[in-house]
């Protein structure tokens, strides 16, 4: 074991005070790139620097450095711009991450072999390759519409198990959770079923980049880069290309109704479009589009789709039965067989069911029903 900084506690505290990596180097005396290596566990401040840390982030000592244990759960939330997240949402995904131990023996045997981006860049032309392997993968054409059904096997080749849940209306960041368990060699994906179809595949393809990029998880490269790889395969350059010609020479609301066409035929939200098209021009060292963002957030939250859970169960909510027969089927999952296994075995009780998948008590119990008969 050794002693490294407490990630996670380090980058709430900056964004507390509204500070970058940048400017905590220069308050403490250290450079940008120390930082950055105690940020990922390559380096641990000497301890004039770790007591200035300390001092600089109002931080003790427990809070700010952690014993590293393989065993420890490795969380990934999505970030979302105003969304926080917050020391309290970290340490509860790490207590999902330790309940979720005991069922690891119990699920079917996980895919060895699994692909990997050993080279992970927002670079626009490199995203661009990346995505276009991956589509390639999935066995869908460069303009073709990205299903999240294309996406389910993807997961369960690379040794993650998919988790939908019913979590009803939740903060953006909070819809989408990833639990990698790095000793057991599992990763848990929960995905709140209870999201509009465009923001629920955007969770996905950004949780697919997770999954690709295992060495990244929990950190901020990570987020980045998941995100910049969810615009590109949703919507990559041979789309953005396309849908450039045809706004070029529109007006302000021209632009918009052609980039909302987009959006629906692929499913995905306005912003995607937009921010895609916008990268694409960059890239190409193109003028910029006519629309202002702030315009595109307002049209794109007037405009409410259907939520997954809808299309998936009628009527809503489900019976216990139809929810667990979608996970398997639809998801290809093994959560809840290895749940039944694990209940059956261990005579687990109904009070894990409610923690491990932050339901309430009611909820748990149908499920725990279910799983024994």
């Amino acid at each position: 074991m050794r002693r490294v900084i407490n990630s996670n506690a380090l980058r709430v505290a900056l964004s507390e005070q509204g500070w970058t990596q940048k400017q905590l180097a220069s308050a403490i005396g250290v450079s940008a790139q120390s930082v950055t290596n105690w940020l990922k566990g390559k380096e641990f401040p000497r301890p004039a620097s770790l007591l200035k840390l300390a001092t600089t982030l109002k931080l003790n000592f427990d809070q700010l450095v952690v014993t590293e244990d393989e065993g420890r759960p490795i969380v990934a939330f999505r970030k979302k711009a105003g969304a926080k997240t917050t020391s309290a949402h970290i340490n509860k995904a790490e207590a999902v991450g330790m309940l979720l131990k005991p069922l690891v023996p119990h699920l079917q045997e996980l895919q060895a072999l699994r692909t990997l981006i050993t080279s992970p860049s927002t670079d626009y032309h490199k995203l661009q390759i990346v995505a276009a392997q991956t589509r390639t993968r999935l066995g869908i054409g460069e303009r073709a519409v990205l299903e999240y059904e294309h996406l389910i096997g993807e997961f369960k080749d690379c040794g993650a198990v998919q988790v939908p849940v019913l979590w009803g209306t939740k903060k953006r960041h909070e819809n989408a959770l990833h639990i990698r368990l790095p000793q057991e060699d599992v990763t848990f994906i929960f995905l709140n079923l209870d999201t509009r179809i465009e923001d629920f595949k955007f969770w996905m393809t950004h949780e697919l980049a997770h999954v690709y990029t295992p060495d990244l998880s929990g950190c901020n490269e990570g987020e980045d880069f998941a995100d910049a790889f969810a615009g590109a395969l949703l919507f990559p350059q041979a789309c953005a290309e396309l849908s450039y010609r045809q706004v070029i020479d529109t007006t302000v609301d021209g632009e918009i109704a052609i980039l909302q066409k987009h959006a629906a035929d692929h499913q995905i939200s306005l912003n995607t479009v937009y921010q895609q098209i916008k990268f694409y021009a960059q890239a190409m060292g193109l003028s910029d589009l006519k629309a202002e963002e702030t315009t595109i957030h307002a049209v794109r939250n007037s405009d409410y789709g259907s939520l997954v859970s809808e299309a998936l169960f009628d009527p809503m909510p489900p019976e216990p039965k139809r929810y667990i027969a979608a996970c398997e089927h639809v998801f290809q999952s093994d959560f809840f067989n290895a749940l039944k296994r694990m209940l059956h075995e261990s005579g687990t009780g109904a009070s894990y069911v409610q923690q491990v998948l932050d339901i309430s008590v009611q909820d748990a119990y149908a499920l725990y029903e279910e799983l024994r008969h």
